[in-house]
């Protein structure tokens, strides 16, 4: 039986005081790759906030690589966080650092104090999506794809259950957004991470088909629970 890595059961998503999503029900098990579409403004980004414990679960039962949405208070985030990782669509990469200190920074901010395993960790991830001669590399010195690649790094650094990416083609070229959907893609083949991309991009969905939760009208509708696939919407609405 798949393990269960995601699960929202008669869930309701607030922002703020407003509610954005109503009776929310969705699981998503171990190497499943999911995408999360919808206009601008219908929860996309609040679903994920309250997915990483940004936004507080105030209503329904979710649980998150094993952590229970309900009873989740600010001690408690750190921990749900260093079993996730977040893909952002402008990279938030550290300027100042190359990519080695970049992804140092996390692995010391999350806990890590072995010199020796920090080391094997960081070599290990950037070998993982092809960049593994790039550490000595500062952010600006890279190619947009390049810099995508550090930030998948940077989110397999405590080999998460579940990946949260948030339109991580948005800034790219559709040359490099077919590398990066093609590691995303090997990425829960081979690891077994769940992956969740929030994307605007239907030529990327149509290329790599796969299993759609769409935001619409204050309701959550998922593509496996009917027997229609779920209709692209125009991002021009």
């Amino acid at each position: 039986m798949s393990e269960t890595i995601v699960s929202i059961r008669n869930t309701n998503i607030y922002q703020g005081g407003n509610l954005v999503l109503q009776n929310v029900n969705f699981s998503i098990n171990r190497g499943e790759f999911v995408y999360l579409v919808g206009k601008t403004g219908t929860g996309k980004s609040s679903l994920l906030k309250t997915l990483y414990g940004e936004l507080p679960l105030k209503e329904g039962s979710t649980t998150v690589a094993g952590f229970d949405l309900k009873d989740m208070d600010w001690k408690k985030v750190p921990f749900l966080r260093r079993n996730l990782g977040v893909v952002f669509q402008d990279f938030q990469l550290l300027t100042d650092r190359n990519v080695h200190e970049n992804l140092r920074f996390v692995l010391k901010a999350t806990g890590w104090t072995d010199e020796k395993l920090i080391e094997e960790k960081i070599n290990d991830v950037l070998d993982k999506v092809g960049l593994k001669s790039k550490g000595f590399k500062m952010p600006f010195e890279m190619s947009g794809g390049e810099q995508q690649r550090v930030d998948i790094a940077r989110a397999l650094l405590n080999s998460p259950k579940l990946i949260l990416a948030d339109e991580p083609t948005g800034n790219l070229d559709p040359e490099t957004s077919d590398e990066i959907m093609q590691l995303l893609f090997q990425i829960c083949k081979d690891y077994g991470t769940a992956i969740i991309m929030a994307t605007h991009d239907f030529i990327v969905i149509n290329r790599y088909p796969s299993r759609m939760l769409k935001t619409e009208r204050g309701q959550l509708i998922d593509s496996a629970a009917t027997a229609a696939p779920v209709e692209p919407f125009s991002s021009q609405a």
